[in-house]
């Protein structure tokens, strides 16, 4: 009974100095407070070309203001966002701190920052209670040489020092435990023997728990895998263009051709964004649309600068640029080329762009994703058909492959090097 007492007790430290770990953790990292964080901005573009704050930043020479360290203990609050907001009116309400300070100062005029919301000044006022700990600091001496003072003790030193001193608790606790268990003429154990048999225990008395927060665990990984892999993936943008075009309209209710406006997708890398002079070529007469009216069509005139009254473009006009939102997007890393989509393998825009003939507003359709490009490469046949340039390469992978057809990956449509330079 005596011994259950005493582990009892040892549990109970234990659990007390895993709390204190817990604690220091959290105040180690309290300056990643988004609260602090908006007030050191507003500190850092406002304050530091009069102030200082010891231990985080150092003028030379004597500051044109007091030092801010300390100032949220030696000031009211509700005062300090009062001064803050604007010196002069609580000066000139009788203040006698406000007062002392300006006279003290030699009557430096402090900017007010009545412009501040509440949001901003809670969080410098936070900033100057917690400023950032052991920054460096920039010293300026007489000859301009620069001296980085010491940043004292870093995060990791803290955490294994914290460490350390828990591992000391655990050896003492085991050491009283065992001076306990011999003078009762029972066993002693190690230290790797307390901690092993304290976890068979743990696990031999939680297995429904354990069960729980390990299927807990694995469906949170998967939502996390999940969440990684669309990282990037835009698939459904649809942004609101400068002009309200509609692909239903253009494409699908009047059957243009979408070489028409792209024309550049069967001759070259980019299919293009169309200038305004092919919207010209049919707007020039058509005036109105069936949508909305006059209303998107003039943006297109007055861009280029086209009187639709008197059917003629207006002299010395500075043509303005329609300004376009990029809807499909690869990353730099990715080469695709859409005159070789387009004009060689014959693969139809709707393949990848999805049924634009029935959207009024544009959205990315498909994901475009190294996973998506692969798929569509393994399954899509090379189109052999009315290709005459690649003709007799394509009679000699039929030989060498011994098939009548094969698909983009079996000639190489997965080398790294065919879509990343």
């Amino acid at each position: 009974m005596r011994y259950s007492n005493y582990f009892r007790g040892f549990k109970v430290i234990f659990t007390l100095a895993f709390f204190f770990f817990t604690c220091s953790s959290i105040l180690v990292f309290s300056e990643d407070d988004p609260e602090i964080k908006i007030g050191e901005k507003i500190f850092q573009g406002n304050c530091t070309a009069c102030h200082n704050l010891t231990g985080y930043t150092k003028l030379s020479g004597r500051s044109v203001g007091p030092d801010l360290s300390g100032v949220t203990d030696r000031r009211e609050i509700d005062w300090l966002k009062k001064w803050i907001k604007n010196n002069k009116e609580l000066r000139e309400s009788g203040d006698k701190d406000a007062i002392e300070i300006f006279e003290q100062y030699n009557g430096s005029i402090m900017q007010a920052f009545d412009w501040l919301s509440d949001e901003e000044m809670n969080g410098l006022i936070s900033f100057l209670a917690n400023p950032p700990v052991n920054e460096a600091l920039i010293a300026v001496a007489d000859d301009v040489s620069v001296v980085q003072e010491d940043e004292g003790m870093s995060v990791s030193t803290q955490m294994m020092l914290i460490a350390l001193a828990l591992a000391t608790l655990l050896y003492l606790l085991s050491s009283v435990k065992n001076s306990l268990k011999s003078s009762m003429g029972q066993e002693t154990e190690t230290i790797s023997q307390t901690v092993s048999n304290q976890t068979k225990s743990f696990f031999a008395q939680n297995r429904n728990v354990i069960f729980i927060v390990v299927i807990a665990l694995i469906f949170l990984a998967k939502i996390g895998y999940d969440a990684l892999l669309d990282v990037g993936v835009t698939k459904g943008y649809q942004p609101e263009q400068p002009i309200a075009f509609s692909h239903k309209v253009h494409a699908g209710d009047n059957d243009i051709d979408c070489n028409y406006c792209h024309s550049s997708a069967r001759h070259s890398m980019s299919a293009g964004i169309p200038s305004a002079n092919v919207c010209m070529n049919c707007h020039a007469n058509i005036v109105e649309g069936t949508v909305t009216g006059t209303t998107e069509i003039q943006k297109i005139y007055d861009a280029v600068g086209y009187d639709p009254e008197t059917r003629t473009y207006k002299q010395n006009y500075t043509q303005k640029p329609i300004k376009w939102i990029r809807i499909h997007n690869l990353p730099d890393l990715a080469y695709f080329n859409h005159s070789q989509h387009v004009s060689v393998a014959g693969v139809d825009c709707e393949t990848c762009h999805g049924p634009v003939d029935e959207m009024d507003i544009l959205a990315q359709y498909a994901d475009l994703t190294m996973d998506w490009c692969i798929e569509c490469h393994r399954e899509t046949d090379v189109k052999m058909k009315d290709n005459e340039y690649y003709a007799s390469m394509h009679e000699k992978l039929k030989d060498s492959l011994g098939v009548e057809s094969f698909t983009v990956d079996q000639i190489g449509g997965l080398e790294c090097g065919k879509c990343h330079y």
